[in-house]
């Protein structure tokens, strides 16, 4: 009946010609409150009289019109009224209607319920339609050749520009794409007929305003994935460290979590693919450099010209919008070729021409056409033209690292599948080839190229199978014995360098495998010295069946080899060692054994197979550990005459090449026992590099005074050099991650120029990346919130460094949580783990009852409603995407974000604003900056939905974008909530 009633009244109204105040002051009269305008269809019905017949009907316009001025319909009710008249030859009609959206379409808003927004973003998106669908057919009739089909077109392509001009707007249409993809297909079809039909004009003014109006539309579904890059840096020293990072501590990590590390900087420094491409090889050279001669040469060899070159490729599968990546990589050549210094020391060190190489490499892998190698080629040679003494320098007789590397990786192979056939058959022919890997540098240059390319953890199974074939004795003859005696030291040589250069996690198998856990792995576990091991010399493993321990005594006292070879197994024997040690030890200090005994005893323990020598120096550390200062001695001296060469001159297969190996598994053995009881003992000088990195931190120094000075000569620097690295990383060790990251930002936190503070930012970043998931915990879940909640310390908090530790947080808290799903590197399994608290009892889940943060927060208790507004009641204030998503909260990571985004929303809400608010901006100003378009489940995805509208408060965060930026629009309800945000705005 009413909208029957409503129809009378505007005819009635347009009889007694009434004025249009007097129409709106008799409209009230005649419907008492209750029904909403927008309930009857006021403007719809307005519409439908005024466009009766060939023109507008003025009076009755000027009533829609005055509706619209007092807010007596709303814009989403208009909008979709004019979308519903399609006549588009009635010129008049067209004019008037234009004529209403120009009244309000530059300033729509809303400030009713989210579900009246979402209307006003359902209606713009219709009028949009109905808008190209209008200038589709003015530019056809303008085709046909009517005149007024130019003026319409003018007035159509002119509010299609107003209405997309508006950031706003197109915020608005951006959810209405999401919340109705259908109506968003037909505005695609649409522009491509608006294409077509604009083809055939020959009018390039009109023709240019609609592409750029086309243009408009089409911005909207990637609005939030527009960044542009910085192009007035040239150094990029968080990639820098993150490349000298791997490179130095992470050999035989896997590619891709390093892809995705890079990937994630690049992203968030939004740096240029060459500049970044550039930064990865620059780190690569200054790592070769820099490098300590010996094994960590080869590593970085084998990094620089095997695994990044891997590497790369994996880079070129991202999607690099319309940029070629050939072409980048090609670029970032050029800029290194003109890096001359850095290109020259790099030579000198590898005694080759490296970017001749790398640039071989590359083009192998399909990184740069044929065309750019050698044009690239052609310079560097035409360069080193220019430093004769390069020439000159480069010796002969020495064959260059890269080459030698290049040369060892299918040798790798070649290797992999000797030792995959039967042992049994020839083991003579495998003992050949293993003989031949221990001479000179053979065998770490294998081990680098297999650590480079993922085939270091195989390489290693296939000697613990080998040396797991060398336990069994069927009725052997001497020559038997001897070759399975000598093929079971060799790997087991092997095995111990390969935990001692790579470390543990490359030889143990996986825990999921079934059946009988190898000897090595056993031994190596429960007896083999390591860094921050400790061992206790009385575990059962060195308690072996005191029979075997009797006749092993025996053997090593007055045996001949031969015999020695023969009747045992070396594992018992390897088992037993500890053992027999023992009791010579215990003869030799009772005065029952004189040291020329000892001396005969050593040398048969070391003299035939050394693997003894090493399991008896192993459990001689450990042993030395438990003993006071005046009981060492003999143990001391039982090392040393292990460590020593031998009394007499052997000829036993391979012997030299095993010493070597030998002595340098010994050394890092020894290496804390000798650093801890202050001993010197002097090892053989083997060739093979004495242990770099080792021993870093200054002696009588308090590790504070290390940590702030090393990082003061790294921020002067601007770059992370490897053995800074190395500091860190002991004192990160030594202090733990809540001692190390609290000391850090507080130096972050004294800086107060602007450039330095963002180097420290980018420094940090890297640093962190040591043991990020750890560190971001404490960070997130310790630091910052302490830092917040102490209205003393929010002074700290002010501009530049407030600002950087805001992008420091949301970097880490980014990094950790991509990759926290993914599994952690080796180098952070290594670390001994010291959960800094509990964090379910730290951030207890259910809401009930209040966590230790949120009682942090008691300054704000009376105001707990504050954050959620009168109409959203209903709302939960703490509800987030998160819960929608069914995010697993027992996982400390969410769980600390969780709680981070409650008290940044509380932040929001209080009454009062300071240093703290201002901080709170930052942080989700740089949320914003750092995250891609659509990345769904992300770390913005913790934060309430009720934050939102606080936030929009904020002057710096009040543009639409931010809103889309910083809401799920993945969800219905997310959708609701940035619609009723941006509405308002």
């Amino acid at each position: 009946m009413k909208v029957v009633n409503l129809k009378q009244a505007i005819l009635q109204a347009w009889k007694e010609r009434w004025s249009d105040y007097q129409w709106a002051i008799n409209m009230k009269k005649f419907f008492p409150k209750g029904a909403t305008w927008d309930i009857l269809n006021l403007a719809e019905a307005l519409l439908e009289q005024a466009m009766i017949g060939p023109s507008p009907n003025p009076l009755i316009l000027s009533y829609l019109k005055y509706a619209i001025s007092s807010q007596m319909v709303s814009y989403s009710t208009v909008l979709t009224a004019i979308s519903k008249f399609d006549d588009f030859s009635r010129d008049l009609c067209i004019q008037a209607l234009l004529d209403i959206m120009d009244m309000f379409c530059d300033r729509l808003s809303c400030h009713g319920k989210a579900e009246e927004c979402i209307g006003l973003c359902r209606a713009l998106l219709s009028a949009l339609h109905w808008l190209l669908r209008c200038t589709i057919a003015s530019a056809e009739r303008l085709r046909e050749g009517t005149t007024a089909g130019e003026k319409q077109l003018t007035m159509c392509l002119q509010r299609l520009h107003k209405i997309l001009s508006s950031t706003k707007n197109r915020a608005l249409l951006h959810i209405a794409k999401l919340e109705e993809a259908s109506s968003w297909t037909a505005i695609e079809q649409s522009l491509l007929k608006l294409g077509d039909t604009f083809a055939s004009l020959n009018n390039s003014h009109l023709q240019s305003q609609a592409e750029e109006c086309g243009a408009l539309v089409r911005s909207i579904p990637i609005m939030l994935s527009m960044h542009s890059e910085q192009l007035h840096k040239t150094g990029f020293p968080t990639v820098h460290a993150v490349v000298l990072l791997e490179g130095t501590m992470n050999l035989t990590g896997e590619m891709q979590p390093l892809v995705e590390q890079l990937m994630m900087v690049k992203r968030m420094q939004r740096i240029p693919s060459p500049l970044f491409i550039l930064e990865i090889w620059k780190a690569c050279f200054v790592g070769l450099i820099e490098s300590p001669e010996g094994t960590e040469e080869l590593k970085w060899t084998a990094f620089t010209f095997l695994k990044i070159p891997q590497v790369l490729v994996k880079l070129k599968k991202y999607p690099q919008g319309d940029k070629d990546f050939t072409e980048d990589v090609n670029c970032a050549f050029e800029f290194l070729l003109k890096l001359t210094p850095l290109l020259d020391r790099a030579d000198q060190r590898c005694n080759c021409d490296c970017i001749n190489l790398l640039l071989q490499e590359c083009s192998k892998q399909g990184l740069l056409s044929e065309m750019n190698k050698d044009s690239l080629t052609e310079k560097r040679i035409a360069d080193r033209e220019q430093s004769p003494w390069l020439k000159s320098a480069e010796n002969a007789n020495i064959q260059p690292n890269p080459g030698l590397i290049l040369r060892a990786e299918p040798t790798v192979t070649n290797i992999l599948k000797t030792m995959d056939a039967d042992h049994s058959k020839s083991p003579e022919g495998l003992l050949g080839v293993l003989g031949h890997m221990l001479s000179g540098k053979s065998l770490d240059l294998l081990l680098a190229a297999a650590a480079a390319t993922g085939k270091l953890k195989s390489f290693a199974r296939k000697f613990i199978s080998l040396n797991e074939f060398t336990k069994h004795i069927n009725g052997e003859n001497s020559k038997a014995a001897s070759v399975r005696a000598l093929l079971f030291d060799i790997s087991f040589l092997m095995l111990c360098h390969v935990a001692q250069t790579y470390g543990s996690e490359v030889i143990l198998s996986e825990s999921s495998t079934v059946g009988e856990v190898p000897f090595f792995e056993t031994w190596m576990q429960m007896c083999m010295p390591e860094e921050g091991k400790i061992l206790n010399p009385d575990h059962p493993c060195f308690r072996p069946d005191s029979t075997k321990v009797e006749s092993l005594v025996a053997l090593l006292n007055n045996t001949s080899e031969t015999k020695l070879v023969q009747i045992l197994k070396w594992h018992e024997a390897c088992l037993s060692i500890s053992a027999a040690i023992l009791e010579i030890l215990n003869a030799w200090e009772n005065g029952v054994l004189a040291f020329e005994s000892i001396q005969k005893i050593t040398d048969n323990i070391k003299g035939k197979v050394c693997s003894l020598a090493v399991c008896a120096v192993a459990w001689l550390v450990a042993h030395v550990r438990m003993l006071g200062l005046d009981e060492r001695e003999k143990s001391l001296q039982m090392i040393r005459q292990l460590v020593g060469p031998l009394s007499s001159e052997n000829t036993l297969q391979f012997y030299n090449e095993r010493v070597v190996i030998m002595s340098s598994i010994l050394e890092h053995m020894c290496a804390d026992v000798l650093q801890q009881t202050a001993t010197q003992i002097k090892f053989p000088c083997t060739g093979m590099d004495t242990m770099p990195y080792w021993n870093l931190l200054p002696p009588k120094r308090p590790i504070k005074e290390v940590l702030t000075s090393i990082f003061a000569e790294v921020l002067e620097k601007g770059w992370v050099d490897s053995r800074s690295i190395h500091v860190f990383d002991t004192l990160l060790h030594m202090g733990g991650v809540y001692w190390f990251c609290n000391n850090l930002v507080k130096e972050l936190l004294k800086e107060t120029r602007k450039e330095y503070t963002l180097r420290a930012v980018e420094l940090l970043y890297s640093i962190f990346c040591l043991d990020m998931q750890q560190v971001t915990l404490v960070l997130l879940g310790h630091i910052l919130p302490g830092l917040l909640t102490d209205s003393a310390k929010w002074q700290s908090l002010m501009d530049p460094p407030g600002t950087a530790l805001a992008k420091l947080a949301v970097w880490c808290a980014l990094s950790s949580y991509s990759t926290h799903k993914g599994q952690a590197s080796s180098r952070q399994k290594k670390r001994h783990r010291e959960d800094i608290e509990d964090y379910i009892s730290l951030f207890p889940l259910d809401d009930t009852q209040p966590s230790k943060l949120m009682r942090l927060l008691s300054s704000n208790e009376d105001d707990a409603n504050v954050l959620s507004s009168p109409t959203d009641r209903s709302m939960n204030s703490s509800l987030s995407a998160s819960q929608l998503h069914t995010v697993n909260m027992r996982d400390p990571l969410n769980r600390v974000l969780a709680n981070l985004f409650l008290l940044i929303s509380s932040i929001l809400g209080a009454r009062t604003a300071g240093p703290h608010t201002q901080f709170v901006q930052w942080f989700m100003e740089e949320c914003v900056d750092c995250l891609e378009q659509g990345s769904r489940g992300s770390i913005l995805q913790f934060m309430p939905f009720t934050t939102v509208s606080e936030l929009v408060k904020v002057s710096a965060m009040s543009s639409p974008k931010v809103v889309l930026a910083i809401t799920d629009l993945s969800l219905p309800l997310g959708r609701r909530v940035a619609a009723k945000a941006i509405a308002a705005l």
